[in-house]
């Protein structure tokens, strides 16, 4: 198959959501609180839905199962999952599981090792990114004491940061900031910390102590990385991070046209700024911001002409 794969993605409504994921990308929402775009997902908890040619209309999951030969992947379900998060509210500071542990507690389901690239961020924003605990036993002292203060480590962000979040990490956005997030597709989050705020129901959000101070990694610190870019033309590529979950990249490009030669593997796109085209088999595609694509397995050269910002994601 050599056309690219468009998706349209499922929103989820979020305590914390707003009305971001709208005014930045245009994007129909069904409500002022919506904090999940979920982009690329073959998850059952939502799933994309294909947009053009042969495939129209099918699920993403339902793709992966009848058609392998367009992911050429060894995973048994659909590995990845690519969010937009409008965190119009802190998030609950939160860890995910490993593989292991989550498929020992949680039915099976994939742990939750993500990273961040942060599309949007207001004066002052914050993540918090581990901990000061130096010992299991004094994680265990700091959270029921409630010592947030000294307990979480804040750090401070602004657009075009990036973050590696690994399983065991604990870690929450920050107000006033948008993410475009690759994780895998695991939907499994262990709650320590939610503010003591209450839902439109008037009740607190369960937490999940235990099993997060099961899987929380100590000691943790937040260790600034550095990044690798190279350029193929008027193509930019910053490489984020490259391990057996993902390897995620932006591509920059600045007008102009590039030859573009694409892996053996699927590969997965999202426009986060400009507009442009991709060229293939003779074809022109229009990329717009606010657009999620997939390349499948064995798509030929191909051509990226005009002014783009995207994330670049595959196993």
């Amino acid at each position: 198959m050599n056309q690219p794969i468009f998706l349209q993605p499922i929103f989820q409504e979020r305590i914390w959501g707003g009305t971001k994921l709208r005014d930045l990308f245009g994007y129909d929402i069904p409500n002022d609180r919506t904090g999940e775009c979920w982009a690329v997902s073959a998850h059952p908890n939502g799933q994309s839905v294909v947009q053009n040619g042969p495939y129209q209309g099918m699920k993403l999951g339902d793709l992966w199962t009848s058609h392998p030969e367009l992911f050429r992947s060894t995973s048994n379900v659909f590995p990845l999952l690519t969010k937009l998060l409008d965190a119009s509210d802190d998030l609950s500071v939160q860890v995910h599981p490993d593989d292991e542990y989550a498929g020992q507690h949680e039915n099976g389901e994939l742990g939750k090792t993500e990273c961040w690239y942060i599309v949007d961020a207001e004066p002052g924003a914050v993540i918090i990114y581990g901990h000061e605990a130096k010992t299991k036993e004094e994680l265990v002292t700091m959270i029921e004491n409630g010592d947030w203060e000294h307990f979480l480590t804040k750090v401070p962000v602004k657009p075009g940061d990036f973050f590696y979040v690994p399983s065991g990490t604990l870690h929450a956005l920050g107000k006033g900031i948008v993410v475009l997030e690759t994780q895998q597709s695991s939907d499994t989050t262990y709650r320590v910390y939610d503010y003591d705020r209450r839902d439109k129901n008037g009740n607190t959000r369960e937490l999940h102590l235990e099993k997060a101070i099961d899987v929380t990694t100590v000691p943790q610190a937040y260790v600034p990385a550095s990044y690798a870019t190279s350029t193929n033309g008027a193509l930019t590529v910053t490489s984020f991070v490259s391990n057996s979950f993902f390897t995620v990249e932006k591509w920059n490009l600045s007008g102009g046209e590039t030859e573009v030669r694409a892996n053996e593997k699927y590969t997965i796109f999202s426009v986060l700024a400009g507009s442009g085209t991709l060229t293939a088999g003779g074809q022109n595609y229009d990329l717009a911001k606010g657009e999620h694509f997939i390349l499948p397995a064995g798509f030929g050269p191909y051509r990226l002409s005009g002014e783009l910002e995207m994330i670049m994601s595959h196993e």
